[in-house]
């Protein structure tokens, strides 16, 4: 599998990203700003299945608000006077002062995908769409992994291979479902939402049953209720009713730069901890604006004595069948109040993601790879895997690190910084100047 690498046989690129979403483009970003004044510009090449660049496309509902502030965009954060900031993007298509007159931190969701757009049009020449990375090789000198040869499957079938001196990997997540159950014509993940929907044209369904608690789900619920003013909506859910994200000032601050550093360096019992105690942060909350107006609507429809929006909360799922013409949804009650049979033509798993395995790329490699007592990669604080000494090549994680990292290992507070890390990290390690690697890291990133 590994194989000797003669100096200059293939040209050898620093940096390999796997997959184009914010991450990595936020990395393509820094690079290209680092590489703007470098005597030793840094070559990379990024690699992305999708055909052009998309962010769950299947949720950019057209009402639906970003959670965390403009100013948290793929630059401001690491350089606040970059020509890639999302105000310099409402600069140049005309809405910038539309936008300061909006008083508004919180953009549209269709707009940031807008400016996420913009910005990977800007560094379109270091991505490849359009290609699929199937394998991951070694390539050994004197005994020791050097370089990856990263193969891709391109859309016409052929395939290309590109060596790295560190590879990052931005694979992003992968749509969760409960266990048993598969999507389908009828059973959806709502990333799927607005591909699916654009099936049905002028026709309302009977019944959507919509099964979550949180931010998505509350969205979805809000959605076909108001798209479909003929259709029931049944949502059911665990808790008794739907939690409002603590979005305060103090407990935000869980989400800065420095939260990383204090997380990194907890004993992992105050790691639990915080996750714990910050949970409502993130996990399966709703914003406020959106619990009130579904109660609005809740409430109306009583007065009105029309229930199209049924809550069925302190409930779970405990039969799904697809009976061919619909899915036979048997809803019970978690208080022993019994059941309830709903006969639905769709039904949406607003149920979240789960992180892909990173390393699994990697193959027989990744025994070089550390690993804690959970089976979890050891990362250090610059994102780089820890390996065994022989694992000379570098391998950084852009998500899959909540467990050494923190809360905002999958989110976007954190992007602009995390890039400049990994960037910093990759550069002082190729410099050749004998002063302390930390010192390097800094220098690069110009803090001390």
């Amino acid at each position: 599998m590994s194989q000797l690498a003669p100096d200059g046989e293939v040209p050898v690129y620093d940096l390999v990203g796997v997959g184009f979403g914010p991450s990595n483009l936020a990395l393509a970003i820094a690079l290209t700003e680092h590489n703007a004044a470098a005597t030793q510009p840094v070559t990379a090449q990024f690699l992305e299945r999708q055909p052009r660049f998309g962010w769950h496309r299947g949720m950019l509902l057209e009402d639906a608000t970003m959670q965390v502030s403009f100013l948290k965009d793929l630059v401001t954060m690491r350089n606040p006077t970059s020509s890639f900031s999302f105000l310099n993007f409402l600069h140049g298509n005309g809405r910038l002062v539309d936008f300061i007159n909006h008083k508004n931190l919180f953009p549209l969701r269709v707009e940031f995908h807008q400016y996420f757009e913009w910005s990977a049009a800007m560094v379109d020449d270091l991505v490849s769409y359009g290609s699929e990375v199937v394998a991951v090789s070694p390539v050994t000198r004197a005994g020791a992994v050097e370089y990856f040869d990263v193969t891709a499957s391109l859309d016409g079938g052929e395939q290309a291979t590109y060596r790295a001196r560190n590879l990052v990997l931005a694979t992003g997540l992968r749509p969760s479902l409960p266990a048993g159950v598969t999507s389908g014509e009828r059973v959806w993940h709502n990333s799927e939402m607005l591909h699916r929907l654009a099936a049905f044209g002028e026709t309302d369904p009977t019944r959507f049953v919509v099964v979550g608690a949180g931010q998505s789900a509350a969205e979805v619920t809000a959605l076909l209720h108001e798209r479909f003013p003929r259709s029931q909506v049944c949502s059911v859910f665990g808790r008794y009713g739907y939690s409002p994200a603590d979005d305060s000032p103090f407990a935000n601050r869980i989400f800065d730069p420095a939260a990383v550093d204090d997380f990194y360096d907890a004993p992992d019992e105050v790691k639990r901890r915080l996750v714990d105690y910050h949970a409502n942060t993130n996990y399966s909350v709703v914003d406020t604006d959106l619990i009130e107006e579904l109660y609005r609507r809740v409430y109306r429809e009583k007065v009105l004595g029309v229930q199209r929006l049924r809550m069925f909360n302190i409930s779970r799922v405990a039969e799904l069948v697809d009976t061919g013409e619909h899915v036979r949804v048997t809803v019970e009650s978690l208080v022993g109040n019994g059941s309830t049979v709903l006969e639905a033509d769709v039904v949406v798993y607003a149920t979240g993601y789960r992180p892909a395995d990173p390393l699994s790329l990697l193959g027989p490699t990744a025994a070089l790879c550390q690993f804690d007592e959970q089976r979890r990669p050891k990362v250090g604080r610059d994102y780089r895997v820890l390996g065994a000494p022989q694992l000379r090549a570098g391998v950084f994680l852009q998500g899959g690190t909540e467990h050494s990292h923190g809360i905002t290992s999958s989110l976007l507070s954190n992007t602009a910084v995390r890039a400049g890390q990994i960037l910093g990290s990759v550069v002082a390690t190729r410099q050749i100047a004998t002063v302390p690697r930390q010192d390097r890291v800094a220098s690069v990133l110009g803090v001390r």
